[in-house]
């Protein structure tokens, strides 16, 4: 058991002394239970004698009633002082020798303890946006459009915005022409933006049959830096320009989309908007919370939590930097007052969560991964990818947690309604 110990608001440092005869008679019976099935020349699997596993094992052996010991302690300390443990502990054993008495020292942080929150007193704003019709006029002209045919046009018709040109395109930086600024009878959608600022522009007015030089700068962020910046000539020659026609919004396109009618697809499309300004509201409502609770709710914090959370911040930045190529500077002091918040939030909500009795249930998890799995084009790696890690199933679990603690939260505050307009809803409700 620990002989010593200080304690420093949430840190403690404790120490103590194991005997050696202890940690070799637990050390022992660890080889024993592995005599049973080892299997060594000259000797019957359970007839092992124990000095001979000794030879062979006690290295081992010993570190194991080691780790063992320590944790019985530090459980037993844990468990008498009525305190959690927030990290795993450091554990120093300078000098260690098998066969020896074993001395040790821990340093290790404990959670706080979370003070009443008194959510009655609290008031939240719950913004109300009224259902816009025009939403569900852009949502069937969006359909329209989705199911549109891109019809070839004769030689006179100028190109419009929208309409699709087959063109020809090779890049010069001055006279010479520059790698993988070429193309061959590329289908380029006029408005797209898919090409770099202006290129689009000069294609508009065009017809089938036109070559005409289009310039260019290429952003001072291009991703290829022997462009960034640089004025461009394109040369352009157009083959066809095709233009989109619509098909009429009738039942028949109702149908084609899964509904019955256009009566029964405007309906859908009202609750679909009607859902999405739901959950934009409440993503509004969980930030206006988060902010009260970080701002109001006094709460020591384990340093060692702090540090984690900031050096998982720090190794996030410097593989954003990497794979974008980015040079951002890391500002220390923003960032760990960034993560202090993510762990004030996190001890907050984990700990009324518990008091409160949130579940996770299995429900909650499977349908999070179909979420996650439905927004990329093979779900299957998704759901084959939590199958295997275990690791990112928690995390998942966690954050559910959290969300579904937050949620609850709710429940119990004061709500006041404000009317704005729908655009300010998804604007605003992004996570912090």
């Amino acid at each position: 058991m620990f002989t010593k110990e200080k304690v420093k608001d949430l840190h403690y440092s404790v120490s103590g002394k194991i005997a050696a005869d202890d940690i070799q008679a637990a050390a022992d019976k660890i080889l024993t239970e592995y005599g049973k099935k080892a299997k060594m020349p000259g000797f019957r699997p359970g007839h092992i004698p124990l000095s001979i596993l000794r030879q062979k094992h006690n290295a081992q052996a010993w570190a194991e009633a080691v780790d063992k010991a320590l944790n019985e302690d530090m459980q037993k300390y844990l468990d008498e002082k009525k305190v959690r443990i927030a990290s795993q502990p450091k554990v120093d054993m300078d000098g260690f020798q098998i066969g020896k008495d074993v001395e040790y020292s821990l340093e290790f942080d404990i959670l706080p303890t979370l003070p009443a929150i008194d959510l009655e007193k609290i008031t939240i704003t719950k913004k109300v946006a009224k259902l816009d019709e025009k939403e569900v006029d852009t949502a069937l002209e969006n359909i329209r459009k989705s199911r549109s045919v891109a019809e070839k046009q004769d030689e006179k018709y100028k190109a419009k915005d929208g309409d699709v040109a087959v063109i020809d395109f090779k890049g010069f930086l001055g006279k010479e022409a520059f790698e993988g600024g070429a193309a061959e009878k590329h289908h380029l959608i006029l408005g797209s933006g898919s090409f770099i600022p202006g290129f689009e522009d000069q294609i508009i007015g065009h017809k089938a049959g036109d070559e005409f030089d289009v310039n260019v700068t290429f952003p001072k962020e291009y991703h290829a830096e022997n462009l960034a910046g640089k004025k461009a000539r394109f040369e352009v020659k157009v083959h066809e320009v095709r233009k989109h026609i619509l098909p009429d919004m009738n039942d028949e396109l109702a149908k084609a989309v899964g509904q019955e009618s256009v009566a029964k697809l405007k309906e859908h499309i009202r609750n679909i908007i009607t859902e999405q300004y739901a959950t934009a509201a409440q993503q509004e409502m969980r930030n206006e919370l988060l902010d009260v609770l970080a701002d109001k709710v006094k709460l020591d914090l384990p340093e060692s939590l702090v540090e984690q959370e900031l050096n998982m911040a720090k190794a996030e930045h410097e593989h954003h930097n990497t794979e974008h190529g980015h040079d951002h500077k890391w500002d220390e002091k923003k960032e760990k007052k960034d993560a202090e918040r993510r762990v004030k939030l996190g001890l907050i909500l984990a700990e009324w969560g518990t008091q409160n009795k949130v579940e996770v249930t299995r429900e909650d998890l499977q349908q999070a991964i179909w979420n996650e799995a439905s927004r990329y084009p093979d779900p299957k790696q998704i759901f084959e990818f939590y199958n295997k890690n275990q690791n990112a199933v928690a995390m998942l679990r966690g954050m559910i947690f959290e969300r579904k603690a937050l949620d609850t939260m709710l429940t119990h505050v004061k709500m006041k309604e404000k009317t704005v307009p729908a655009e300010e809803l998804f604007k605003q409700a992004s996570v912090r």
